[in-house]
């Protein structure tokens, strides 16, 4: 797959992806907006039909009214009187009868759109590379999924009929007044150009105004996400800064506070302009027909069905204007959400990929360097090997690079030059989908959902039977421990496990693993931040896991890894030596230095 003079170098993540600058290359197409309605065509034709009849229908009482007015009143005819009443009534009525099944076909149209559009920003995201969620605030993500969606309600449910539906009736307005009279209809329309004018300059600042105002809530939203999830709160307390935070919530809404009157009162101006002009339209109509009226002939009933009419000449014209507005002020917000669903993506399926099919588990890193950022390398020339069934342990001070090797193996991260093997296969010539079946990882912070012991079990395989739940948590120490619980299995472990305790977070994480069976094992610090009756519970945990599965362990606590058939000793970003347990305590370097430190300070607590 990948051919050419030295060792080929690879684009990694964190140059990919720059949060300080945005992603879209270009403003909002509108035929992009428009291709959320083509899944819908069948309900767009149907909202358009409705759109014609009940704009048609709107013409019968303005007409009627010049019927009554010339016709049944100066000619005492009660008969003709009640039928053109009537006919008003049941235009009226079918009007709202067509307009009710209007409102279902498009609120069911609309919502569908949000939800494919949240549907595909969700998946979209769930296919970033790793380096996305390092760099972006958690808050601001769930703002622009959540938020900027919802903000989108009325302009995908609203804005077709309003367009649409206005222009309708605009039309069949215009044909009909200047069939009634051509001079009063010139005079009727030389308002609408005042509608139009402040439509460019109050555009573009509800535009910037809206895209502020979202910006200033990714900063409430990431603010509520740090201080009330479990942790943000215990920190809050714990350092009793609730006042502090108080203050940082004042200012952050005092800001979005500002903004959005801004926004407002941007709003209030043009509607100030619009308001004076449908009253100045109407008083231009009645001058002059109340002078055609005294010197041409004009009917009465020809200038009330004119006035009449003008309702549905404005208002449109006004709701045209109106809509633009809101959608370019709407624009922001695409922009927003597109600018996500435009970044760029892990290959998880590539066509040109090999699928990975039934491995030996072998892992080999060949002359790896990688780097987070230009100005600092990660890890140097890394090489070593990993064969089938071997326990390869990663040992160092923190930050060294241990973890980072261990990303590299699921592809979290590529590396800038080098490769890594599964069983003699560049990773990268891989489906990242087929890849990472073959891979289970237990850090040392393990995450459960808010749900119950089984489902929590079952992500890792979905058709897993109770039976092999049962028998998964017996292997990894903590079926006995569910069981004492007061709905077994069917215990909601609260948000992010709190409700169980750390060793016991961690043997179900080891079950978990044991589910998906994968021939790949990556172990971070599993152990590191607990007692020692939970470790001894979970390294017996462990001693079944591994069995016959390559495990690559990075720990902290050396006692952990005695048994490796090789352990690598990592010092800033390049392995400066290799061997087993003995023999590197024999060579009395690094690894022989970490551990006299570790024993010596474990032999000090115990004295």
């Amino acid at each position: 797959m990948y051919s050419g003079g030295g060792p080929p170098v690879y684009l990694m993540w964190s140059n990919m992806f720059k949060p300080e600058k945005s992603q879209v290359a270009k403003p909002v197409e509108w035929r992009r907006i428009g291709k959320l309605f083509v899944p819908y065509w069948k309900e767009v034709a149907q909202v358009l039909a409705c759109i014609f009849a009940i704009s048609l229908l709107g013409l019968v009482p303005p007409l009627l009214t010049m019927s009554i007015i010339d016709r049944a009143i100066p000619h005492h005819n009660f008969g003709a009187l009640l039928f053109y009443v009537g006919c008003m009534i049941l235009s009226a009525i079918l009007s709202g009868l067509i307009g009710v099944y209007q409102g279902y076909v498009n609120a069911s149209m609309g919502e569908s759109i949000l939800r494919d559009l949240r549907t595909e920003l969700i998946a979209h995201l769930q296919k970033l590379p790793l380096e996305f969620f390092t760099s972006t605030k958690t808050g601001e993500i769930m703002n622009r999924v959540s938020n900027d969606v919802d903000s989108l309600d009325d302009v995908v449910t609203m804005t077709l009929v309003v367009i649409i539906s206005n222009i309708f009736t605009l039309v069949t307005t215009l044909v009909t007044i200047f069939i009634l009279d051509w001079r009063l209809a010139l005079l009727s329309v030389i308002v609408i150009p005042l509608m139009v004018l402040p439509l460019w300059p109050v555009g573009r600042q509800m535009y910037l105004a809206r895209r502020k105002s979202r910006e200033k809530n990714d900063e409430i939203q990431s603010a509520m996400q740090e201080t009330l999830s479990i942790s943000g709160i215990t920190l809050v307390k714990s350092f009793g800064r609730e006042q502090v935070e108080r203050r940082r919530f004042f200012n952050l809404g005092n800001e979005l506070r500002n903004t959005s009157i801004e926004l407002t009162m941007i709003g209030r101006w043009f509607l100030m302009v619009i308001t004076a002009m449908v009253t100045v339209g109407p008083a231009i109509v009645w001058i002059g027909g109340g002078w055609l009226a005294m010197h041409k002939g004009l009917t009465i009933g020809a200038i009330v069905t004119f006035v009449a009419l003008l309702g549905r000449l404005y208002t449109p014209a006004s709701a045209l204007a109106g809509v633009r507005i809101q959608f370019i002020s709407a624009l922001a917000i695409f922009e927003r959400i597109f600018e996500y669903l435009d970044m760029k993506t892990e290959d998880l399926v590539r066509p040109d990929a090999q699928d990975l099919g039934a491995i030996a588990g072998q892992v080999e890193f060949k002359d790896v360097s990688f780097s987070y950022s230009t100005d600092r390398q990660a890890l140097k020339d890394i090489n070593f090997v990993a064969k089938p069934g071997q326990m390869v342990a990663f040992v160092g001070v923190s930050g060294a690079g241990k973890t980072t090797i261990t990303h590299l193996v699921p592809r979290f991260y590529d590396p800038q030059t080098g490769s890594v093997l599964i069983d003699g296969h560049d990773i990268r010539d891989l489906n990242l989908a087929s890849l990472r079946e073959h891979i289970g990882v237990v850090t040392q912070e393990t995450y459960l959902f808010h749900d119950s012991i089984a489902n929590n079990l079952r992500y890792a395989r979905e058709d897993a039977t109770q039976d092999e739940l049962i028998s998964a948590a017996k292997t990894a120490n903590i079926h006995d421990v569910i069981m004492s619980l007061p709905d077994g299995y069917d215990t909601v472990t609260g948000e992010r496990g709190h409700k169980l305790s750390g060793g016991e977070r961690q043997r179900l994480a080891i079950a978990r693993v044991l589910l998906k069976n994968p021939k790949i094992l990556i172990l971070d610090e599993a152990t590191s931040s607990l007692d020692s009756h939970n470790e001894a519970l979970i390294q017996a945990a462990l001693i079944p896991l591994m069995k016959g599965r390559t495990s690559l362990v990075i720990a902290h606590r050396l006692s952990t890894v005695l048994a490796a058939d090789i352990i690598y000793v990592v010092d800033r970003g390049r392995i400066v030596e290799s061997g087993t347990h003995a023999d590197l305590l024999a060579q009395g370097g690094a690894y022989s230095l970490l551990y006299n430190q570790q024993f010596r300070n474990h032999d000090q607590i115990l004295n």
